[in-house]
């Protein structure tokens, strides 16, 4: 196909700005890695995993042909801005969007990766390509190189047996990652019996033996948590969540129904609905890997029935002046970079959502002084708690 260009490529509708990008030097590197293969790959043997807005699908099919692309995305945002990126394109045609699983890797002979920079997440991929995708897959994963480690060698090389590390260039790498042959394979099983992939009632394992999605149980807060590899902070309690969860006592006590705003694993949303029987919990999150975390947490803790979850950009399914109470930690980062971007898109849609009188209870690092956005945004704005690292707030909606 003539006139692709990556850098026509752009992230909407995630957060835009001069220093963020929709494309890095590890797109195309993977692609000119893979060319070869790409060159003879059939309609729908190809899969790409963790395409950030679009450049690994679009270059596939854009410069090698390719079709039947099966894709999965964890954040939604990436997934929203691949589908408009390719109606620009003219590629709409080209791929489909799938849950990260059997559906997604089934039969696969190439996939194309954006290494995660959690070992956790690669740990979960990686075992799910090596129980799904053909026998003679071929793995091309890549990344910029301050985000790398050795360690991520270690774990697809427990998954597959041969990784070979590209040549950097333009501050990316790519490692190529194949199965052993039937006898290196042997040999690895006897020299360390303890580690591959096994199935037992259902459970998917990693090579460490921890089963996706892992669980934690938190005797200070009385709540499991559970977590696939990629959900931030896995099964720990992430000490801004921990320092809210002193205040839900006080967060709008008569609200028959709640909000866990950008709920990663589901920690708020559990706590609450544990702690007041008759309230309803709509939690949400635009990450996949959170959002069947957080299922898996309201599972563990009895309070499914209560608490719904879904994947959503921010509160796009919610209607105007709509919630009571919305408790929110949000990110101060979008992707690898520091911006205050995606938390003031958090806050704007709260104010939209929220009813008037509603509350939104934050946390954040001091160092942010979220609290003029948040009077300016939602309404006004008090400080209820602060430690040495961090503040929480409440703003009420006018």
């Amino acid at each position: 196909m003539t006139g692709f260009s990556f850098d026509a490529l752009r992230r909407r509708p995630d957060v835009e700005a001069p220093n963020l990008f929709a494309t890095d030097a590890a797109d195309r590197l993977i692609l000119e890695t893979a060319a070869t293969a790409l060159a003879g790959i059939a309609e729908g043997e190809l899969v790409v995993i963790g395409d950030h807005y679009g450049a690994l699908t679009l270059g596939a099919a854009a410069l090698h042909s390719a079709r039947g692309i099966r894709v999965h995305q964890d954040a939604l945002s990436g997934e929203r801005a691949l589908a408009l990126n390719a109606a620009d394109a003219g590629l709409t045609d080209a791929y489909s969007s799938l849950p990260l699983g059997a559906e997604l890797l089934s039969g696969a002979r190439v996939v194309l990766m954006q290494l995660p920079r959690s070992l956790a997440a690669l740990d979960e991929i990686a075992a799910l390509i090596a129980e799904h995708a053909a026998p003679d897959v071929t793995v091309y994963a890549g990344g910029m190189l301050k985000h790398l480690t050795r360690a991520m060698n270690e774990v697809l090389g427990r998954h597959f047996g041969e990784v070979r590390a590209g040549l950097a260039r333009q501050k990316a790498r790519v490692l190529t990652v194949r199965r052993w042959s039937s006898s290196e394979a042997r040999n690895e099983r006897s020299a360390r019996p303890e580690q591959g992939l096994d199935t037992l009632a259902g459970a998917r394992y990693s090579t460490s033996g921890e089963a996706w999605p892992a669980r934690e149980f938190h005797d200070d807060i009385g709540i499991w948590v559970c977590a696939h590899g990629g959900a931030f902070a896995g099964t720990k309690l992430d000490i801004g969540t921990r320092f809210l969860l002193d205040f839900l006592p006080q967060a709008k006590p008569s609200a028959a129904s709640a909000i866990d705003l950008g709920c990663g694993t589901g920690v708020i949303a559990a706590a609450l609905a544990g702690a007041r029987p008759g309230i309803r919990v709509f939690a949400t999150d635009q990450s996949a890997a959170a959002v069947a975390s957080a299922r898996a947490t309201m599972e563990a803790n009895g309070v499914a029935d209560r608490v719904t979850v879904v994947r959503d950009d921010a509160l796009a399914s919610q209607a105007d002046a709509s919630a009571e109470l919305i408790l929110l930690n949000p990110p101060f980062h979008v992707g690898a970079s520091v911006h205050a971007g995606a938390a003031l898109r958090l806050f704007d849609d709260a104010a939209r959502v929220l009813a008037p009188g509603g509350e939104l209870w934050t946390v954040f690092n001091t160092h942010l002084a979220y609290r003029k956005a948040l009077t300016r945004i939602v309404g006004p704005t008090r400080e209820v708690g602060r430690n040495a690292k961090f503040t929480v707030t409440v703003s009420t909606r006018a």
